[in-house]
């Protein structure tokens, strides 16, 4: 018997604000959604979320998958990816969630990696049919059962989903929900290789307060979300984020610029969640500064060795906070000053808001012996990147530390005190909201044969963006997309036009 719960689950946590105000807009879809999925978009309250939810859940139960058992979850940023993650939840599942522009390759790897039983994907995104990508990829994978889609046209062998607003569920037959087990696995491409990260619902939850204080977001905000759910950060910065407020959660597939906009201003958004590069370009252009609601913009740095050179935030009434990613280890979070000027970031614990007391810490900045910036605290998994252990070394693995190490190089300065992140781990390429190894770079061009060439450029907006070379370069984009690569290897390899 599981004693009392030393927090309660997202799930748990949905299900408090559902019970308060079920008649409140809980998800809105995004409005090209028709454009981007061929599905009409939806809004739903908090009791129509719910009965979705459950709905849901029941369908995963009746298809036999047991408790704690993982299931891959490729969706677009649409209400059918909070729903299923919900229901996944309480179900008793564990989601592992793939980035969107994963194709076979990446997904039949990461599938094997967690051994998931099932696989829910949408039937088609912006023209690509994943529907397709998912079946392949389940074919490839011993462990997959059960391959489930959104969306009409599904290929035979795929059962359908649908939002069940109205059907009648026997909620005694659900789990019994623990915040203490894993709820999350997304993916890392590290120095060491390739890793799946698992987190419970504390880490989550922890990671999602640490955005959420700082930030100083208000309760029942309306918040519009732009982020690919593809990440932990990405999760916690919106999803988790909307279930400590207890509001809305608008949903933006990323990025178009026009749509966010019109978002912004129809559904009066408050909150905005978006990459950090996008916000501060919108915000010189005078974008934001016309939205009349708006008051707070959460900007996510994939790239954090960035933000220290930033432009400044302007004075256009709304509250600008920098969150730090570093891939999947963590996050921490640091409201702009005055001026406009990045916060100044200290080594030791932080805490969100910096006035709270000691025992509200959120996490703490490590810097290392090797001139690197490390993390722990309670959003941190510090056991997924342990190293191995070998028979000989179990009497060592007493002494390992109890941070993570990100690899992002960094040091102290001298004048302020604070800590300056120069540059990113060697070896890994951050594309966007994706990193690449740089031998499997090379690896892939080598394939390709002798004369083809596939690098990283850096790019401000991005990170990297990736460039190829090859003696007939449509031919090598078709031997890619063959391999299952994911799009920004295989137009890496596009034609540019010669300019005088």
């Amino acid at each position: 018997m599981l004693q009392n719960n030393p927090s309660p689950t997202l799930d748990e946590l949905f299900d408090r604000i559902r019970a308060r105000q079920p008649d409140q807009p809980a998800l809105i879809d995004p409005p090209d959604k028709l454009r981007v999925t061929g599905q009409p978009p939806r809004r739903l309250t908090f009791a129509q979320a719910d009965r979705a939810v459950s709905a849901l859940a029941a369908h995963f139960i009746d298809a036999g998958l047991p408790a704690n058992s993982v299931i891959a979850v490729q969706l677009p940023n649409t209400i059918e990816l909070v729903l299923t993650v919900l229901a996944a939840y309480r179900a008793g599942l564990i989601v592992a969630l793939l980035p969107q522009l994963w194709r076979q390759a990446e997904l039949t790897v990461a599938i094997n990696r967690t051994g998931a039983r099932a696989i829910v994907a949408m039937g088609n995104i912006d023209g690509v049919d994943h529907a397709d990508l998912a079946m392949n990829a389940a074919a490839e994978v011993f462990s997959v059962r059960h391959v489930c889609g959104f969306g009409s046209n599904l290929p035979e062998g795929m059962v359908p989903l649908e939002i069940a607003i109205d059907r009648k569920i026997d909620n005694s037959r659900l789990a019994v929900q623990d915040s203490r087990r894993a709820a999350l696995v997304t993916f890392e491409a590290s120095g060491s290789g390739f890793l799946a990260v698992p987190r419970t619902h504390v880490n989550l939850i922890a990671a999602g307060l640490a955005v959420f204080l700082e930030s100083e977001l208000p309760q029942s905000a309306t918040i519009l979300s732009a982020l690919a759910p593809s990440s932990f950060a990405g999760l916690t910065s919106s999803f988790v984020m909307w279930l400590l407020s207890g509001g809305t959660l608008a949903l933006h597939h990323p990025f178009d610029e026009d749509v966010l906009a019109q978002q912004i201003e129809t559904e009066r958004c408050d909150t905005l969640v978006t990459p950090a590069p996008l916000a501060l370009r919108m915000a010189e252009a005078g974008v934001l500064s016309s939205m009349p609601s708006l008051r707070h913009v959460v900007g996510l740095w994939r790239v954090p060795e960035q933000v220290g050179s930033s432009a400044l935030w302007p004075d256009n009434g709304c509250q600008m906070t920098d969150v730090y990613l570093f891939g999947e280890v963590g996050l921490f979070a640091a409201r702009r000053a005055e001026d406009g000027s990045p916060a100044p970031i200290m080594p030791g614990p932080y805490r969100a808001p910096p006035q709270v007391p000691i025992s509200s810490t959120a996490g703490e900045i490590v810097l290392t012996p090797n001139g690197t910036l490390g993390l722990r605290g309670p959003m941190v998994p510090i056991a997924a990147y342990a190293p191995s252990e070998r028979p000989s070394d179990a009497l060592g693995s007493l002494s390992q530390p109890d941070f993570v190490d990100t690899g992002y190089a960094a040091r102290i300065d001298r004048a302020t005190g604070a800590i300056a992140i120069t540059a990113p781990p060697a070896g890994v390429m951050a594309v966007g909201g994706y990193r690449f190894l740089e031998p499997d770079l090379q690896e892939w061009a080598r394939r390709l044969g002798p004369s083809a060439m596939l690098t990283a450029l850096p790019d401000r907006l991005s990170g990297h963006r990736l460039a190829g070379r090859a003696s007939d370069n449509t031919r090598a984009r078709e031997a890619l997309t063959e391999l299952g690569l994911n799009p920004l290897m295989v137009e890496a390899f596009r034609d540019r036009r010669v300019t005088d």
